[in-house]
């Protein structure tokens, strides 16, 4: 795992990933492992889409198969979005930032990065 020196970037790809949150733990970015990038995640939008019921939503950083809370058992109200982060975080070679909702179809997320290598 060797992470690049953020001094000597040559590249900075930004990127958007999106998901329907499900209940079972499903990664909206990985680093896969050997990758030679940090990968920076500066927003993180989470959207309840049900009109009348609230839902949680649980947020990880899946490292070495054990699992790093960043939100837990979060309530997202209906028709609500809740902003994840209020700082970026990094995601080293081989970890995930995964998702998990306590309902199916009612959560959305947005995902905002940046590749680093």
């Amino acid at each position: 795992m060797a992470a690049p020196n953020i001094v000597n970037v040559a590249t900075i790809t930004m990127k958007t990933a999106v998901q329907a949150v499900g209940t079972s733990a499903t990664a909206i970015v990985s680093n896969p492992a050997s990758s030679g990038k940090a990968f920076k995640v500066n927003a993180l939008y989470i959207s309840n889409v049900d009109g009348t019921d609230n839902a949680e939503i649980n947020v990880d950083i899946y490292r070495s198969s054990t699992a790093y809370h960043i939100a837990k058992t979060v309530i997202v109200p209906a028709d609500a979005t809740l902003d994840v982060l209020s700082k970026s975080i990094t995601l080293e070679e081989g970890d995930s930032l995964r998702l998990t909702a306590n309902a199916a179809s009612d959560l959305e997320a947005v995902c905002s990065y940046e590749e680093l290598s």
